[in-house]
Parts: structure tokens; sequence; C-alpha cells
């Protein structure tokens, strides 16, 4: 399967956006899956995720400690250096005190573009969660329309959300492709199309991925065996596609992700049998939490477990950035309930981009030989 053009976009996010830029079209940085796409699409402008910098980190080490995730710093670096600048404006939600904290310095040191902020619940099984829920997401798009110079109609609504429910489907569809025939789609394949999803053009998306269901589909009919070496990889976000292949040199086999840059992107579609913005508040109230949102205290736990047996996974395998503290927090428990299962787990904590892989591998292939 080919992804070049993929590819070139991942590659050079700036210049792609530059491009959109040049054609007269608005973007919007994000910089978490708790901002709601569907509002920045119907708004007329292109929802641009910020996931870091492959460049080295100077800049930011000036505003942020060392002991900030990658993720945060690269962003900021992103910004300082002037890449940014092609930006017309950025939304932070309000998720982790790093990323709210990342919002203040980027208010105060980054020129250009609007800022907003979108401050979500953080408890989501209250009874007025979703009242409060529907009414930041109203403001949210009073606001995105003041900056934007534009008057969205819920035409403008539910044509968005059909568009990303349908880049949903597909990609639940090329997932359960590679479930059943992990050989069809490289796992490095896979990560591709998923960071592209948050960049490229998703009428783009939308085509590349209806053709990549069309060419696999026809061969991808039975389902994956349960085995103690298929692996679910489990984590936040994730930009590092080396993994896979790391697991594969080390004899396992990813099966499924559990990333919100992968497998929990696709999961809950918007129900559109009502007014859109209450539908994009359910689904953000209902979808599996991030350790930054509660909603019981097995939640995620719970998830794993389904989704390891679900999915014939003999063990998990988490990829947490470095210092990343929910994340960090969560681990000790989420390893507790899984070994009450019998499913054993591995933590790695990487930086972005990935060190040589030599330690990683040498973790993974001793792992591995532990579950024979």
């Amino acid at each position: 399967m080919k992804f070049d053009r993929l590819k070139e976009i991942v590659e050079d996010p700036w210049g792609t956006l530059g491009e959109m830029k040049e054609r007269g079209k608005k973007v919007v940085g994000y910089a978490c899956s708790y901002v709601p796409e569907e509002l920045i699409i119907a708004a007329g402008a292109h929802p641009a995720r910020l996931t870091g910098t492959r460049e080295g980190i100077r800049l930011a080490d000036g505003h942020l400690q060392s002991y900030c995730c990658s993720l945060v710093r690269g962003i900021l670096e992103d910004g300082l250096s002037g890449r940014g600048a092609v930006l017309d404006g950025v939304v932070f939600p309000h998720t982790c005190d790093s990323i709210q904290r990342l919002s203040d310095i980027w208010r105060l040191n980054v020129k250009g573009g609007f800022h907003l902020d979108l401050v979500l619940p953080v408890k989501l099984d209250t009874d007025s969660a979703r009242d409060y829920l529907v009414d930041v997401l109203k403001r949210f798009l009073s606001d995105l329309e003041r900056a934007l110079g534009v008057e969205v109609s819920e035409a403008d609504l539910r044509a968005s959300c059909l568009l990303t429910n349908e880049i949903r489907r597909l990609l639940h569809e090329l997932y359960m492709i590679r479930w059943r025939r992990p050989e069809l789609l490289a796992g490095a394949d896979l990560h591709l199309l998923n960071r592209a999803v948050g960049i490229a053009d998703r009428n783009l998306i939308v085509e590349t991925l209806r053709e990549a269901v069309a060419d696999l589909g026809a061969d991808g009919a039975r389902e994956t065996t349960k085995g103690n070496k298929n692996i679910l990889l489990a984590g936040g976000m994730c930009s590092t596609p080396d993994i896979f292949n790391l697991v594969a040199e080390a004899g396992g086999r990813v099966v499924w992700d559990d990333f919100c840059n992968g497998g929990r992107m696709f999961l809950e579609p918007l129900r559109l049998d009502g007014d859109p913005i209450a539908a994009v508040a359910d689904r953000f109230l209902s979808r599996v939490v991030c350790p930054c949102k509660h909603r019981g205290l097995t939640d995620r736990a719970n998830h794993l477990k389904a989704l390891a047996t679900e999915r014939g996974a003999g063990a998990v395998v988490f990829v947490h950035l470095k210092y990343c503290d929910p994340h960090a927090f969560d681990f000790p428990y989420l390893k507790a309930e899984l070994e009450k299962t019998g499913i054993p787990s591995l933590l790695l904590e990487v930086e972005d981009p990935l060190p040589p892989g030599a330690q990683i591998r040498t973790r993974l292939e001793a792992f591995l030989e532990m579950l024979d």
C-alpha cells in the first residue's frame, strides 16, 4: 500500500499548512484530541493537530523546565521558532497542567493569530457535566465565528460532523482489516495514516482511506487468533512509528493500539439525530477517558481489559512520553487491574523522537521471551 502523498505531508507539516494558507484557507492549530474539530471545520477553517517538532529543542527550554514532556516543549519550539506563524489561531484545551501552562506561555511569547482556551469539565459523570459542556462548546463556536469573521449555520455543523464521522468509520474499518490480517498493512503505515489525519485536508484523508479499505478489504476475511505475542499498544499521544517496527523486530505483533491519535480516535461516532453541538458534547462525555478526565475509578482499566480480550492480545505495552505525569499516575493501577485478568504489561517511557532503538528492542525481546 502506497501513501506517498501522506508521507510528504507528515514529513513537512508546516509546508503543507503554508500551501493551504496560500490557497486562502484559514489554519487553526490545536494541542489535544479534546478540541472539537467539527466546529473548526464548520467555521470554514482547517484544523491542524500540533504534535511537537522534529527539530532540536532550544528556544522552548528558556520558558519550560526540562522535565516537561517533549510534546509540550516541541509545540512551543515550533511557535517560538516562527514555524507556527502559518497558523491563524491556536486552541488549547483544559487538560494536563503542562498543556494549560503552555497556553499561557504561548499567549505571552508567540505573536500573531488568535488564541482560545477551551475549559472543559474534568469530572464527566455528573448531572451538570453535559449542560456545562454544551455551553462551553457554544461559546467556543461563537469565539471561532468572531475570530474568523464567519457565521456558522446548522447545515455547516452537520456537514462537518458527517465528514469526521466518515473518517472515523473508515479508520475503524481499516483497523479491523489489519487486525484480521496484520501482514496486509505495516504498523508504520498505519501510524503514518493516523498522523496525517490531524494535518492533511480531511477530504484527502477520506479519499485515501476509501482507497486503502477497497484495496485491502477483500483480503481481510479471517480473524486474528489469540497469542501471547499479540501486543496491544496503549498510551497518550504517540509520535513514534518506530515502536511498531521495534515490536516486530523483537518477535511480537501489534494487533491494535489505544493511542489518542490512534485507536481512540474513531471510537464513539457522533449521533446526528439532534443538535450537532449536543452530539459533539455527548461524544466527549462517552469516549474513553484519558488520565486528565474522570469518569469512575476503573473506567480506563475496564476499557483496556475488554479491548485486549476482544482483539486477542496476550499483553499490553504502554508507550508513555517521559515526564507525562497524568499517564504515569495512572500506570500502577492499570498494571494491577490487567494482572488480575492475567494480562501482563510493560512500560516504555520514551522521548520524541526515539533514541537509537537498541535499548528498547532489548527490553521488548526480554518481555516477549517472558510471555513464552
